[in-house]
């Protein structure tokens, strides 16, 4: 077998929609005559941890730690002690904060560049070195976020001339959440110069969405190529988990508050008014990390009885819950940077073939995925009657007891395919 490196902070048992990406292509590469070997860190920050993930890591598959030094505990204890699960679901948004906040915030983005995973870098490219000189690859992949990981892929290209891919789960100063750290002038333009030295210096760029692709292909003569997340085909061999009597719409993953779906909530009270029937079938699951304010909102309207608050689930129950699912939430964050964003749910949401109801740009490469697939529609944060009628169309299937399954070619999202373009690339 050849040997690739990767290089990912996420990796098992630590668990949410930052770890499938690498995990999905590790299952898969061997298949393709590739030996993954994944460095990571010892001691990350686990938001999330989902065991079930290490069933995805190939036998083969060689796993190399050191530890990290982070300054996270620090900044909560800082902040006000919050402990992991009490935290946000991203700190670095447009919501109101406290003065230690925005004090925090401005320390980390002007202290800590590109993050305050950057104390990793140097140590790692020198372990790295050695690691190499008695163990060859016979390619690198770096994946951020963190963006600083890109920066051990860039020490390890200067250091031995390897050949380097930069994978871009997210953007880096294109991101939505980068306007929000409140940066000085220097570390804007050191932040800036650092992305540029990565995009020039990797022999390749991938990027997750059509649009970032462009906007990547626009900042440098390196070859940026498209690999979109996906979905894995055997996740959803499971059976669906349906309640009898119960219309369920389900969320899964991270729900902050910069996308709470405020009509969507005034939709289903004002449903629930109306129809005594649905307010007792009605049944709102959050599965995942959720946002204490869209909590509050639906609770303030009423809906506090309708809703399970799940927090994080191992993924295939969180998989299950989706296939039985009369409709799939997807809201997104009200930032216009967001409208060139896929979430990594978005997959899983249509390998569920359950109607997926979107909330955020109606222009957006979301809304363009759920109309080329027909899995669903996507409507405006402020459209309350769309909303309105969608569910109520999905309320009458599910009163003359319509499951039928959403059909459509989505074959070129599986992982396996996926991995098979990462391979054509190496």
């Amino acid at each position: 077998m050849k040997r690739i490196l990767i290089i990912s902070y996420y990796w098992p048992p630590t668990g949410g929609s930052g770890v499938q990406r690498w995990v999905k292509f590790a299952k898969y590469l061997p298949q393709e005559g590739w030996q993954p070997v994944i460095y990571t860190p010892e001691n990350p920050e686990r938001l999330a941890v989902d065991e079930s993930l290490l069933a995805d890591v190939p036998e083969c598959a060689e796993v190399i730690k050191t530890r990290i030094s982070e300054p996270y505990d620090l900044y909560r204890k800082f902040v006000g002690g919050a402990s992991k699960a009490e935290g946000g679901v991203n700190p670095v948004n447009a919501g109101k904060k406290s003065f230690k906040q925005k004090l925090a915030l401005l320390v980390r983005g002007n202290c800590f560049i590109p993050d305050p995973r950057v104390s990793w870098v140097k140590p790692s490219v020198r372990f790295l070195v050695d690691y190499l000189k008695e163990h060859p690859v016979d390619a690198v992949v770096t994946t951020g976020p963190p963006q600083s990981v890109h920066l051990i892929g860039r020490g390890l290209k200067r250091a031995t001339g390897i050949r380097w891919i930069a994978d871009f789960r997210d953007p880096w100063t294109r991101m939505f959440s980068y306007k929000h750290l409140g940066l000085l002038p220097f570390a804007d333009r050191k932040h800036h110069e650092l992305e540029q030295s990565v995009l020039d210096e990797a022999d390749c760029i991938i990027a997750v969405t059509p649009r970032v692709q462009e906007d990547f292909a626009r900042a440098t003569s390196t070859p940026v190529r498209l690999i979109t997340n996906g979905f894995d085909q055997d996740d959803f061999d499971a059976e669906p988990k349906r309640e009898p009597g119960r219309f369920t719409i389900v969320h899964t993953g991270l729900f902050a508050a910069d996308g709470n779906p405020l009509k969507l909530w005034d939709a289903l009270a004002r449903k629930c008014t109306s129809d005594r029937q649905f307010r007792s079938a009605l049944q709102i699951k959050l599965i995942g990390k959720t946002d204490k304010e869209i909590v509050e909102a639906i609770r303030s309207r009423g809906l506090g009885a309708n809703l399970q608050d799940l927090g994080y689930l191992p993924h295939a129950e969180t998989v299950s819950a989706q296939k039985g699912a009369d409709i799939l939430m997807l809201p997104l964050r009200q930032e216009p940077e967001y409208a060139k964003v896929y979430p990594g749910k978005l997959f899983e949401y249509l390998a569920a073939r359950r109607p997926v109801l979107g909330i955020g740009q109606e222009d957006g490469a979301c809304a363009a995925v759920l109309a080329q697939t027909g899995a669903g529609v996507m409507y405006d944060w402020d459209k309350l009657e769309p909303v309105q009628s969608f569910i109520d169309a999905q309320w009458e299937r599910f009163k003359i007891g319509d499951n039928c399954p959403i059909h459509s070619d989505i074959s070129k999202y599986e992982r396996k395919v996926l991995t098979q373009k990462l391979v054509e690339l190496l």
